[in-house]
């Protein structure tokens, strides 16, 4: 969406048996107020279907919190889903307060996810920081 007029496209959820979603709603109201479009799926959401909404949507992202434990795996394996649907331009952001340790937020990221923001993150940015972090990123 580089040099584009369109508006981003953000798809947003919590992941598989993750009822909390508080923290995907305020990123998810907080993107809107900068422009962004949101699909948003809500909680409990499969990599299947985060891949596959975001691919039918033409997302230039998802965005995805994760405070039950799996993170790992479930952003590793949305990474790669995208990457065989042959969206792999479809950019992942991740963040899950205290939950994601910061060695496993830098193995994510070499592993293909964009960033998972962390609770230093969110210390040194604010939360409208890394909303605007992440826009840049897509945009």
């Amino acid at each position: 969406m580089s040099g584009s007029s369109q508006p981003v496209r953000i798809v947003t959820a919590a992941a598989l048996f993750d009822g909390h979603d508080a923290a995907i709603n305020l990123v998810r109201r907080l993107l809107v107020a900068q422009g962004a479009q949101v699909v948003h799926l809500g909680h409990n959401r499969s990599v299947a279907e985060i891949a596959k909404a975001a691919v039918e949507e033409d997302a230039g992202a998802v965005c995805v919190s994760s405070y039950q434990g799996g993170h790992m795996e479930f952003f590793t394996y949305l990474a790669e889903s995208l990457r065989a649907m042959g969206a792999g331009h479809i950019k992942v952001f991740g963040g899950g307060g205290g939950v994601i340790m910061p060695g496993e937020a830098q193995a994510l990221e070499a592993a293909g996810v964009e960033k998972i923001y962390t609770p230093d993150d969110g210390m040194l940015l604010g939360v409208e920081g890394m909303i605007a972090d992440l826009l840049e990123r897509v945009r």
